[in-house]
């Protein structure tokens, strides 16, 4: 069974690894998803990068509030916050572009 003190814990106690790799990763697959979508890919590859980013902004988020939880409240909580809400926002964007019947740009056709 999962503790949530222990993984609150390991969060905090691991937070320089733990923002070093979110942080390009939230920024690398949202591109990514923008990159596929632009370029008209299937919906199935744009999916992958959806779900693989939306993850990422995920955690991002529950590990900023393990820092909100214990009363930490800075510039670098809000940063990445908002880092992750963007590329939430960008994300679901995207989905809700893809989906929309009418398609105000059509690159490539």
């Amino acid at each position: 069974m999962l503790d949530f003190n222990t993984l609150t814990e390991f969060s905090r106690n691991n937070c320089i690894g733990i923002c070093a790799f979110l942080v390009p990763a939230n920024i690398l697959t949202t591109l990514l998803t923008l990159i596929l979508t632009f370029l008209n890919r299937p919906m199935s590859q744009v999916w992958i990068s959806i779900g693989l980013a939306c993850t990422f902004a995920s955690i991002m988020m529950l590990h900023v509030y393990t820092w909100f939880m214990i009363g930490v409240v800075m510039p670098p909580t809000y940063i990445l916050l908002s880092l992750a809400v963007t590329c939430l926002l960008t994300n679901f964007l995207v989905i809700i572009w893809k989906k929309s019947p009418l398609q105000l740009f059509s690159f490539g056709k």
